[in-house]
């Protein structure tokens, strides 16, 4: 049986998914692609999709330093951070959680967890998530909720942790001080 994968948005009733033409950031070419998710990254994406984030997690080759400063405080698996601003979206928005057979799917990002088709995909199954931060909750995630995220990206950018970094071009602007990091690279 092929493993499942994920595509997660705000539109109810998708009943196939065209692939759409965009950057893949993988090979830097512009192409038609269906994107999923697979069931250990899902948890980056039960957000509102221009929700910026900094979602990270220890890996195997994490130090312990980085370990206790990054993940000090929490059992969670993973840290999963977002602006204070995002939150009342979090709270109001609905998401649908779209299941695939992973068959017709290529793994293209093993760390970030991407999968694309080039075909049409029809998905098995639908299921409506009405609250989003109970669900996001389900998957052994701290939720971060903070003045800015410009600080931690950096931190994280340059620990051992495995981390993805979503959406910052709709953060708010950095603090002064961190102008440099901004615009992304």
């Amino acid at each position: 049986m092929a493993k499942e994968l994920f595509h997660i948005s705000n539109e109810p009733d998708v009943k196939e998914f065209e692939p759409r033409s965009c950057k893949n950031p993988i090979t830097g070419k512009s192409e038609n692609l269906v994107w999923a998710i697979d069931a250990d990254h899902l948890h980056n994406y039960l957000l509102p999709r221009d929700c910026p984030r900094v979602t990270y997690f220890v890996k195997e080759d994490t130090t312990a330093e980085d370990i206790k400063r990054l993940m000090s405080g929490t059992a969670a698996k993973y840290v999963v951070a977002i602006e204070i601003t995002s939150f009342s979206k979090i709270i109001d928005e609905v998401l649908y959680k779209y299941v695939f057979d992973s068959k017709g799917f290529e793994l293209i990002d093993e760390a970030a967890g991407y999968y694309v088709s080039k075909n049409r995909v029809i998905p098995k199954s639908v299921y409506k998530i009405t609250d989003i931060l109970n669900e996001l909750l389900q998957y052994d995630v701290e939720l971060r909720i903070m003045p800015s995220l410009w600080e931690l990206r950096e931190n994280v950018i340059h620990s051992t942790m495995q981390y993805s970094i979503i959406r910052m071009k709709n953060a708010s602007p950095p603090a002064k001080g961190y102008d440099k990091y901004h615009p992304l690279p």
